[in-house]
C-alpha cells in the first residue's frame, strides 16, 4: 500500500506517549529551524518551510514551539546543519535508506553504522540501497478535509502522477521535482495538510514472517531514536503469519 515504506507510518508505538510526542516536536522543529534559515521566514514565500509548519499543526505541536524553532533560525550561533542520506541492508536484508539532519556527520554516520553493525545490518554506500526505490513527491491530506472523489479530480488537475486513499488520509503522488508546483495548485481547494515531502517508494518488497518481525522493528527504532534522523525508509513489508 501507498506509504507503507515511510517507517514513521507504521512503525511499532513504544514508551510513553509523551516521549514519543517530544521526539517528533524535535525533529519537526529542527525542520522548521533549518527550512526558515536556508530561505524566507515567511512560509507564504518559503514552500519548505509552508510544508514544515503544516506537518507540525498535523501532529498537534503548539504555535508557540512553531514561533521558536522559527525565530531560532535568526540566531547567528545556530549549528550549519547538512541534509545526510546514509544507505544500507537491515536485519532480514531489508533495504534502508535514512535521511539525516546533522551538525556533525562524523558523529551520525558513527552512530548510524554501529546500530547497523549491532543488528547484524552492513551500512553500505549511496546508491547501495536506493535502486531498490524510486523517490517521488508524496502529499498527504486528512480524510475529513475532502471526499475521495473530489481528490482524485484534485489530484488529476494538479498535475500529480497518482492518487490513493487509505483509512488514515489521502495520498497524493507527484514527480519530485513538481512537488511544491502540484502542492501550490491544491492550496487553492485544501486548507489543511498532513505532510509534504520527498518519500522513497520500494520497488520491490521483503516479506518479514511473524517471527522475525521484532527483531526487525528494534533495528528500525533504534535508528529513529537517534536524533539527527529525519527519516527511515525500507522496502520491508509485514505479514500476519
Amino acid at each position: 500500500m501507498a506509504g507503507h515504506s515511510h517507517w514513521a507510518g507504521i512503525k511499532h508505538k513504544k514508551g510513553k506517549a509523551d516521549k514519543q510526542r517530544s521526539k517528533i516536536f524535535s525533529k519537526l522543529s529542527k525542520e522548521i529551524t533549518v527550512a526558515a534559515k536556508l530561505g524566507d521566514n515567511d512560509p507564504d514565500m518559503n514552500p519548505r518551510l509552508r510544508s514544515a509548519i503544516q506537518a507540525a499543526r498535523s501532529a498537534n505541536m503548539p504555535k508557540d514551539n512553531i514561533e521558536r524553532a522559527i525565530d531560532k533560525s535568526s540566531n547567528n550561533d545556530i549549528q550549519n546543519f547538512e541534509n545526510m542520506r546514509y544507505e544500507g541492508f537491515g536485519p532480514e536484508k531489508i533495504a534502508v535508506i535514512i535521511e539525516t539532519l546533522t551538525d556533525n556527520k562524523n558523529r551520525t554516520a558513527s552512530k548510524i553504522r554501529t546500530i547497523f553493525q549491532k543488528n547484524g545490518g552492513n551500512l553500505g554506500t549511496t546508491g547501495s540501497a536506493s535502486h531498490n526505490f524510486k523517490q517521488v513527491g508524496v502529499i498527504k491530506i486528512s480524510l475529513a478535509e475532502i471526499s475521495e472523489e473530489k481528490i482524485i479530480d484534485l489530484a488529476i488537475n494538479s498535475g500529480a502522477e497518482d492518487c490513493f486513499t487509505n483509512k488514515d488520509y489521502h495520498e497524493i503522488h507527484c514527480k519530485k521535482n513538481e512537488i511544491y508546483d502540484v502542492k501550490k495548485k491544491l492550496e487553492v481547494s485544501i486548507n489543511n495538510f498532513v505532510s509534504t515531502e520527498l518519500e522513497w517508494i520500494p520497488l520491490n518488497s521483503v516479506i518479514i514472517s511473524k517471527d522475525k518481525i521484532d527483531e526487525v522493528k528494534d533495528f528500525l527504532e533504534s535508528l529513529d531514536n537517534e536524533d539527527d534522523i529525519q527519516n527511515i525508509f525500507t522496502n520491508l513489508k509485514m505479514v500476519s503469519n
